[in-house]
């Protein structure tokens, strides 16, 4: 398997401390004393870029593709490892994505939903992809929606809801990202107490707002180039 050179190494360990930094004093600064989660955005990059990545220390990695997911997967084997679905899942990819992701973070209709259960192998995570921005270039059910669809999501065989998922508005006015999160964060608060203890997560935030979502109470926060540089 392609190990990556010692200049990759140190370029993506070095992006990588720089990340943990910024969550960490983004933590510091909301109060939380809860682990933040950084889940590295593979999308396009190398196995040896991803490979560096874990043995800096990484533990979860992100595929926006079942392709490059499947792809992927033989060369990233002998490490320890978490991976997430982050993109939106087709229902004729269901099987291929349950066989080589942990966790599906884009589950937006029952539909899916029934399929990734008809598929999968062994129990699977999930999580309900949420459009908090009301952005139509943004994929997610409707946030008036999600509740229900958790609840039924979470009666299906083999699935397990473990939280919620956004992308973030598309908007250098910080209120109202802010906001966008703060809705996530609300529905999630509904779930626990209406009876889904375990889907505690929130999936939001990426590489140039992760400090908005993490103030909001993201416990994961998706980082790709900033790790793995430019695509």
């Amino acid at each position: 398997m392609p190990e990556p050179s010692a200049l990759r190494v140190r370029l993506v360990a070095g992006r990588l401390a720089r990340v943990r930094e910024r969550v960490a004093q983004a933590a510091s600064r909301a109060g939380r004393t809860d682990d933040v989660a950084i889940l590295l955005a593979a999308k396009t990059s190398p196995v040896e870029a991803i490979r560096a990545a874990l043995g800096a220390g990484a533990s979860l990695i992100g595929e926006n593709r079942v392709q490059e997911l499947v792809a992927k997967a033989p060369g990233l084997a002998d490490l320890p490892h978490e991976t997430h679905l982050i993109g939106p899942l087709q229902r004729n990819k269901a099987r291929a994505a349950a066989a080589h992701a942990q966790c599906i973070e884009t589950v937006a209709d029952l539909r899916l939903a029934q399929r990734l259960s008809d598929v999968a192998a062994r129990d699977l995570s999930v999580m309900i992809q949420v459009n908090t921005s009301g952005e139509a270039t943004k994929s997610g059910c409707d946030p008036d929606h999600a509740l229900d669809l958790a609840v039924a999501t979470a009666a299906i065989p083999h699935l397990r809801v473990t939280g919620f998922m956004t992308i973030g508005l598309n908007s250098t006015d910080v209120r109202a990202v802010a906001q966008s999160y703060a809705r996530l964060r609300a529905i999630r608060d509904a779930a626990i107490s209406g009876g889904l203890p375990a889907a505690r997560h929130l999936s939001m935030g990426m590489s140039g707002d992760l400090e908005i979502a993490i103030a909001q109470g993201a416990t994961i926060v998706r980082v790709g180039s900033a790790v793995f540089g430019s695509r």
